[in-house]
Parts: structure tokens; sequence; C-alpha cells
């Protein structure tokens, strides 16, 4: 019965793969330009939890162009990802393809080899008549997609600019333990903003919207920090004076109610709260985060402020947007790699100008939707804004309706993949989240907003776990060994099977 199982995930991939290939005979012939078409700002930031103004995670957050851009379009307040990992969201982002169509489930893989002829989003874009332009972080680090772009800073195939990991002056803070990533670290460094990486980002597209542009633009930048190390200039730590700093709610106990999956997550490449505390780091943690999140709302402000200095300020589509959330020590977890709620939940918002052929009159300015939506609703959104043809095996829906009336009905809970057969499941009230080992986790968000007390083997409670769960997909798509890539060190890679995670958590348990 195993095998069979098997032999069915294994048809199912091949089918998958050979999606796209069908998918290109019917995206629609490339298209003059049309003047008439919006223009594109598209604005990713890294590793960005909702520790932001707009949405209130943290108290003592500043993020006035954040703020500032809420203010001016829709700010989707229960919004998630598709994976709480770069790799899988951003490819999920950029294709239209949720990761468990994809086989799209970690930072381990090539996305080109899980997904060999889909037309990205920017190549849609490309085939209609658009420029296309980016900086910084759009795709997962090195595998840019060069197809994608007619311009690309620092170049066609590398998205980094090389001071991306300033050193100078850093202190180095967190000690090293075995299996940590290498870049866990936080301190005030010795240089100024026109030194780093992100904002040589953001200058060059800053310089092509003041530039004039023969064609309808699609122009991306992807905003490095908050992604470790949190290294940035010492006077956005002096916004946070160390004795002040806040942590995170943390509950004693919290993870009893959980299953041997789940604690496995909490625990793994060497515990890493445990390490903090005992490095005495963890404010110090909390401090560089809140940093690097102020720093990178000043180099958005910089791209806002561009584009209200530019010509294309009233015909401009603006869309900021961040990969997945992060955690650091709730439930005794850090980093992301998990399906919680602060890892899940990830910033979009949207702002639509007056004149847009589809919204004659714009998105609705400064108001918060609480409808439950997700990053892969993001390639329908912009096709349909832009006029561009409809496609219809995207697996988002396009959120031009709750642009318009972000209160309306909208019933679409959004699904979120770790690794190979984990999923959660979210609607406006609760989480949903059943992992490898079958394991389950059930969290109601009225009563429970951080997520303390596990519902799934509450009596009272199966009928709203049944129904979540008869929402998880039969048959995710396998994780194919030919798209891992290279393992470094302080990578734990995904299981692909429940018998795998059943073999290697063994051989883990084996006394030395």
């Amino acid at each position: 019965m195993q095998r069979q199982g098997f032999n069915l995930l294994r048809t199912l991939g091949t089918f998958l793969i050979a999606l796209p290939v069908a998918v290109m005979c019917f995206v629609g012939e490339p298209a003059e330009a049309d003047e008439s078409r919006r223009n594109v700002l598209f604005i990713a930031i890294d590793d960005l939890n909702d520790w932001i103004e707009p949405l209130g995670g943290h108290p003592q957050s500043r993020t006035p162009n954040l703020k500032r851009f809420a203010a001016e379009g829709v700010n989707f307040t229960r919004n998630y990802c598709a994976s709480p990992g770069c790799n899988p969201s951003r490819t999920a982002v950029m294709t239209g393809y949720h990761t468990y169509r994809s086989g799209m489930y970690s930072n381990y893989q090539d996305w080109r080899k899980a997904l060999p002829d889909v037309v990205t989003l920017g190549e849609y874009f490309r085939k209609h008549g658009y420029w296309l332009g980016g900086a910084g972080k759009i795709f997962h680090y090195t595998q840019i997609a060069p197809d994608c772009w007619d311009d690309y800073f620092p170049s066609q195939t590398k998205n980094m600019p090389d001071h991306h990991y300033p050193r100078p002056g850093a202190t180095v803070n967190m000690p090293s333990f075995h299996h940590m990533y290498g870049d866990f670290d936080w301190s005030p460094i010795d240089i100024s903003d026109e030194e780093t990486g992100d904002f040589q980002s953001v200058n060059w597209v800053s310089q092509q919207l003041a530039a004039t542009q023969e064609k309808p633009f699609f122009l991306a930048c992807g905003i490095y920090r908050p992604h470790l190390p949190w290294y940035v200039p010492q006077k956005y730590f002096d916004m946070f004076p160390i004795e002040s700093v806040q942590l995170p709610k943390l509950l004693p106990n919290d993870t009893d109610d959980l299953g041997e999956r789940a604690r496995e997550i909490v625990s793994r490449g060497g515990n890493y709260h445990a390490h903090v505390i005992e490095a005495g780091q963890w404010r110090q943690a909390v401090q560089g985060y809140l940093a690097s999140i102020a720093f990178a709302d000043a180099m958005l402000g910089r791209l806002l402020d561009a584009l209200e200095a530019s010509q294309y300020a009233d015909n401009t589509v603006v869309v900021v947007w961040s990969d997945h959330g992060w955690q650091l020590g709730e439930k005794q977890h850090w980093r992301k790699f998990a399906l919680w709620e602060n890892l899940a939940r990830c910033v979009l918002m949207i702002k639509v100008p007056r004149g847009n052929a589809v919204l004659p009159s714009g998105s609705q300015s400064g108001v918060d939707c609480g409808r439950v939506t997700s990053l892969v609703d993001l390639y329908p959104t912009l096709v349909e804004l832009c006029g561009l043809p409809a496609r219809s095996d995207l697996d988002g829906r396009s959120l031009v309706p709750l642009l318009s009336d972000p209160t309306q009905e909208w019933n679409h809970p959004a699904i979120t993949t770790y690794d190979f057969s984990e999923f959660s499941i979210r609607d406006e009230r609760w989480r949903y989240i059943r992992y490898i080992d079958g394991s389950e986790e059930l969290y109601d968000h009225d009563s429970d907003p951080e997520e303390w007390e596990n519902l799934a083997g509450k009596p009272e409670w199966q009928e709203v776990r049944q129904k979540l769960a008869a929402l998880v997909p039969d048959e995710p798509a396998p994780l194919r060994a030919e798209t891992l890539i290279e393992i470094m060190p302080h990578h734990i890679p995904p299981y692909g099977s429940a018998a795998e995670y059943r073999r290697r958590r063994a051989e883990q348990n084996k006394p030395n």
C-alpha cells in the first residue's frame, strides 16, 4: 500500500512538471507596448514579520514609512506565505504555483529544476510589452532567473550587491554552536547608509524611476534587511536603547502540548533558544532585529520618495510584501522554518492609483483588510490590474475585489507548507497544523492569539479540526531528489516521506 502511494505521488509529480509546458501554450501571445497600462513597483522585504507599526506586532517598532504607505493603500492584515522559507515562498510568488503543486518545499532546492518551463511573473509581463528591471533579492540568492529581466542590479546573474554582508566595525555577539547558521549575529556597524548593499539596490531602482522609460515597466526591488546578520549602522541601534527593549511573550512549558515533530522543529540546529539564553543575548538580538527593521523602513522611504518625485507617481501600482515571518524565542523557537502564526503571517500592502482601467477610483486608502489572503494571490492580482490576459492555471486569486471593498465576503483559507507533507490551514479565526508524523495542532485566534493552547485533541473542537483538516491537499507533489542542491553544514534537509522521517528520527535517537 505504501509503495502504491509513492507511485501515485511520483505520477503526480511527472504531471506537475509537464503542466508548465502546457501552460506556455495558452499564456497569451506577446503584445505591443500599451502606454495606457499601469507600471508596477514591486518591493520585497526579507524576513520581515509583523513587528511593524501597521500590524502592531511589537510595541516599540518604528516604521514611519510602512505606516505612511499603509495610509495610502490597503493593508492586508491577515496575509500568509506559501512557505516560511525564502526560496519556496518567493518561487510561489513569482511562478503563481503553490508549493504543494510545484514540489518546491525548501531553501535547498533549485526552483528551475522543479519548474523548468514555467512562465514567471516577470516573463509574463515582458511577453506583454513591459520593460523589466530589478535589484536586490527577489528570487532566492543566485537563482535569479535572468530570462525575467531586461536589466538587473548588480548583474543578470548576481542579485546581491557586494555590501549586503557588511562587517566593518561589527562585534561578533553570538557565540557559535554546532549547526548554527553562520550569520546568526547582530551588531551596529561603522558605515553609512550609502555604503550598504540595500542602499545600492534602492539607489539603482530610484535611478530607473528618475529616467524616462519607453515602455510600461515592472520594477522590482528586494530589500535584504532584516535578514541576518542584523548588521546595520549604529543610529538604528540607538533608536532602541538596550535597557528598555521588550522581549516577546513566552509561556513556560508552551511546547508540552505539541507532538514530537513540532518539538524537533523547536530544538533543531542545536537548540537556538537555549544558546541565546546561555549567551545572554536575547535582548540584544531583539534590539538587532528592531534596528534592522528600522533600517529597511528607511530604505523603503527612499523608494517611495523616488516614486513621488518621478513622472510615474500617478500611474504606478505599488506592492510592498515580505516573504514570511520570523520568531525570536516564541515557543522557544528562532528563525523561520515552522508553521505558527508569526512565521506564516507576512506583510502585504497594495496601492493602486486613480485612473486604473480595472479600478478607476484606485484602491481604498488607509484601510485594513482583515480577510485571509496569500502571497500566491499576487500574480493574478497584478495581471488583472495591468490589463494582461488572465491565466486560469494559477493557484492564487486576484485581490482586486478586496482592493475595491476590503470588507466584502471572502472565504478562502490560506494554505502554508513547511517541507513536504506538512501543512497549516488558516482562516479568519482558526489555525490548523498537521505534520509529517501525523501530529496536529489547532488554535483559536479569537481567544489565543499567541497560540499557547493546542486544541487539536479536545473533543469539543473536533468538528472544527475535521473541517480544516479536509482542506489539506490530498496528494502533494513529491520532493524530487534531482531538485536538491548542496546542503550546507547548518542546513537540515527536508523529509521526503513519512517513512524517511521515521527512519532518520530512529537514527538520531540511537544511543551513542
